[in-house]
């Protein structure tokens, strides 16, 4: 149907397979006959990417004259989305909304670790020192219990710094309340402009402040696979009490191989650097029930037997032979 030419998109005809489109922006014909989606989408999960400006409440709840994020979606539109994940009003930049739960769970739920990237343009010199601290953790308090906390490592950038004001991209993998701006504020730099840039595979590439757009099928499968990849048991977590043993005791020794002092372990003579590391001596392990042995050496003689040898010999005594007078 492509290839015969019978689709068009906002008039004109689309031969090259696949067509990317908006669905509630861009006007899909097929034989001079318009679809219409509203009501497949309506009907089932959407997910709207969206450049927030400066100014715009991420929230469905309205107070006042407080404008939404949801206001901002096509007025066609007439299902209901939430926004996924925190994004103060003082700040702009990528929000995802969806009617998509497991989605929004796995997207900010901590233990999933999904990373988010953002800009932020302080005010003075950011010190080494200090971005030393940025990236192994700040310490703070909870606002609600008041109980110190430190922040998770956070991978800093530097675009530009000078003296009076630096610009840095933070990637970190918590969501906490206001949590770039407080962190920064806690080194005595005041945050002027903060702009969330990206969320795991999701950018602002191609859009403007107030710009909506739906995610394509590739990007929707990346975002549900991210979490699942994050939280795959590659490796086994050992619970305590769960194949661990009461004491160092318990666990059976791991088992080193016998090497002859003198020879290496390819065959040939030993190197000067293995025989400074052999084992001197090799204890047997005793038997039950046996009276421990002494120590044997292992290769050539005992050292110490040889040297209380030396000691306790004597030298024999001269044999005095008789004088005989030389013939002249």
């Amino acid at each position: 149907m492509i290839a015969q030419g019978r689709v068009t998109v906002n008039g004109k005809v689309e031969m090259t397979p696949p067509i990317m489109v908006d669905q509630f922006k861009d006007k899909i014909e097929i034989d001079g006959e318009p679809v219409k989606l509203e009501r497949r989408l309506t009907q089932d999960r959407v997910y709207f990417l969206m450049y927030k400006p400066k100014g715009v409440y991420s929230t469905n709840v309205s107070q006042g004259e407080q404008v939404r994020a949801i206001d901002l979606l096509p007025p066609d539109f007439k299902g209901r989305v939430y926004p996924v994940g925190r994004l103060d009003a003082d700040s702009k930049g990528l929000l995802l909304l969806t009617n998509d739960g497991e989605l929004t769970n796995q997207l900010t739920h901590p233990k999933y670790g999904v990373s988010k990237t953002y800009r932020a343009v302080i005010d003075g010199y950011i010190k080494p020192e200090e971005l030393t601290d940025l990236q192994t953790g700040v310490w703070m308090a909870d606002p609600k219990t008041g109980k110190g906390f430190k922040t998770g490592k956070t991978k800093v950038t530097i675009i530009r710094r000078s003296m009076q004001q630096s610009i840095l991209e933070l990637t970190l993998k918590e969501g906490r309340n206001r949590q770039v701006r407080r962190m920064l504020a806690r080194l005595d730099h005041k945050v002027r402009d903060l702009t969330r840039i990206q969320m795991g595979p999701l950018t602002l590439d191609g859009l403007k402040p107030g710009d909506v757009r739906t995610l394509s099928l590739r990007e929707i499968r990346s975002l549900r696979t991210m979490g699942k990849r994050l939280t795959a048991p590659d490796d086994k977590v050992v619970e305590h009490g769960d194949d661990v043993p009461e004491s160092e005791s318990d666990a059976a020794p791991a088992a080193r191989p016998f090497k002859p002092v003198g020879y290496a372990s390819g065959g040939g003579r030993a190197t000067r650097s293995e025989l400074r590391s052999a084992r001197p001596t090799q204890v047997p392990r005793p038997q039950s029930g046996a009276a421990p042995q002494a120590a044997r050496p292992i290769g050539g003689h005992d050292r110490n037997a040889t040297n209380k040898a030396r000691q306790t010999w004597q030298k024999p005594p001269r044999r005095n032979k008789p004088f005989k007078p030389h013939a002249h």
